[in-house]
């Protein structure tokens, strides 16, 4: 029996929940021997928190991967169902990165993963959550404060790029990923907030 159209979103979503659930910053420290990359610095899963372990290539392959686990489900989504169903395989994939089933519902902070999805839903949002992120990264060396600027840009930029169908998820993403960075503002306001190469940067993504 074919798949009722009306069907395509919710298979979207458990399509893009469960490949943005894939921990991988986790399954590579452990591939690489160092251990649960939980029970250093943030806790994170995401990016940040892998190059506390000292290993700038396990990060950066995180950082791919957890982009790429943004970008998959968008695409694959758009191909079969269309925009709306991008629209709802975006939104859970981030969901699946920071509430994964299969660590507690306990995961990263969604930036990269929503890189991965920005570029997913329309490449010059893509484009302009990645000039934002690494500007302010490179600026202030604060992966946090990076990572949230270019949420929020990533939203701004959906209307004005003519992409207005996917402000709602975007803009709802963001308001997901400020929140989770909550303790990180904290740090923020106080001044505290660690930047990137010190001994514990604090965004975790």
């Amino acid at each position: 029996m074919p798949t009722e159209p009306t069907s395509i979103p919710l298979w979207a979503a458990l399509l893009g929940y469960l490949i943005g659930s894939i921990p991988f910053g986790l399954l590579l420290t452990r591939a690489a021997g160092m251990g649960d990359v939980r029970k250093i610095g943030s806790g994170n899963i995401g990016a940040t928190n892998v190059l506390r372990t000292g290993n700038k290539g396990l990060a950066a392959g995180t950082l791919l991967l957890d982009l790429l686990k943004g970008l998959a489900p968008v695409l694959i989504a758009e191909c079969l169902g269309g925009e709306v169903a991008a629209a709802f395989a975006a939104g859970a994939a981030v969901l699946g990165h920071c509430f994964p089933v299969w660590l507690g519902f306990k995961g990263g902070k969604g930036v990269a993963t929503n890189a991965g999805v920005a570029f997913g839903l329309a490449w010059p949002v893509g484009l302009a959550y990645a000039f934002v992120w690494l500007s302010v990264l490179a600026i202030f060396r604060i992966s946090s404060l990076a990572g949230m600027a270019a949420v929020v840009a990533a939203a701004a930029a959906a209307p004005l790029f003519g992409y207005p169908q996917f402000f709602p998820v975007l803009a709802a993403i963001a308001l997901l990923i400020i929140y989770l960075h909550r303790a990180n503002i904290a740090r923020l306001a106080k001044g505290e907030e660690p930047r990137v190469g010190g001994s514990k940067d604090g965004a975790g993504g």
